[in-house]
């Protein structure tokens, strides 16, 4: 989505700073979700049913997306700003349609106009984190003005970013009482209050230091690493409110689990693909550590 505020030459480095690592990207898509269908086929059912319309959407701008960024490398100069376009408009759409999929999901497909606005909201701020996400990338991949660029777009989607994870925590145990009950019965209370305790320092200290000076070189590092965290400690807290459920309140993993057969060939599947695909992406990121190189289209 950052290519829309960018000259041709900003756009060429964000590309160069992602394209060794957009394949990866891709497989753990199609992986994570080729699993889901076939070890919980019940909860596919009822998932895809309630969100059969922002899944195709979403599908339409992948697609959309993943032709923009590999056809505007070798299209002429005149055709460029076209698949420009085009990339910004396939992420918006598939960002959208994943932040209402996320809001309908956290609610439990409830019905009702406060659920319907949870959804939205999630739906406008899930595309300001894929901004902060890759904002905060940049800083550390790039140089110059494009690196001063991605320090002031990551403070502009800081705000809803935040507004963004609280709304999940509050909205989470307001729609289920199993969930309230699990995050604020003592005395795991106590606990599990390190998570948003833990989360709100790291969203702090990524303001923080964006706004900092040290941010364009010594410290170009540290907003990706914190806002990695606060995510991968929202997904924590998320997976802990929701187990075992699949769909709040309605289906448990347990009900909805294919035939142990199936689970016992998909666990042998995932022993050999998973291991492999996480070393290819340490061993690209190892390859391709530090800053990003001018694209070159010859």
């Amino acid at each position: 989505m950052l290519l829309h505020g960018a000259d041709d030459a900003q756009n060429d480095m964000m590309v160069a700073s992602i394209g060794p690592f957009w394949d990866a990207n891709e497989t753990w898509l199609v992986l994570g979700i080729g699993i889901l269908l076939i070890a919980f086929p019940k909860a596919h059912g009822v998932v895809m049913t309630a969100l059969y319309l922002p899944i195709a959407l979403m599908l339409v701008g992948l697609i959309l997306r993943g032709v923009a960024f590999d056809f505007r490398v070798k299209a002429r100069d005149e055709h460029r700003a076209l698949w420009n376009r085009s990339f910004f408009a396939g992420s918006m759409l598939a960002s959208l349609a994943q932040g209402w999929m996320l809001g309908r999901y956290i609610t439990g497909f409830a019905e009702g106009w406060t659920f319907t606005l949870f959804a939205a909201a999630i739906a406008l701020c899930l595309p300001a984190a894929y901004t902060l996400l890759g904002a905060c990338w940049l800083l550390m991949k790039t140089e110059g003005d494009l690196q001063r660029r991605a320090q002031a777009w990551g403070q502009q989607a800081w705000g809803p970013v935040a507004l963004g994870l609280l709304l999940i925590s509050l909205a989470t145990p307001w729609v289920s009482r199993t969930v309230f009950e699990r995050w604020f019965a003592f005395p795991q209370l106590i606990a599990l209050s390190a998570i948003p305790l833990m989360s709100a320092i790291c969203l702090v200290g990524t303001l923080a230091v964006l706004r900092s000076r040290q941010v364009l070189d010594s410290l170009c590092w540290l907003p990706f690493a914190l806002i990695v965290t606060v995510f991968t400690l929202g997904g924590i807290g998320l997976a802990y409110s929701l187990y075992p459920y699949v769909v709040i309140d309605r289906l448990t993993i347990w009900q909805a689990a294919s035939a142990t057969e199936s689970l016992v060939v998909i666990l042998i599947g995932c022993a050999i693909t998973v291991p492999a695909i996480a070393l290819y992406t340490l061993y690209a990121y190892r390859v391709f550590w530090g800053k990003a190189s001018a694209l070159d289209y010859a």
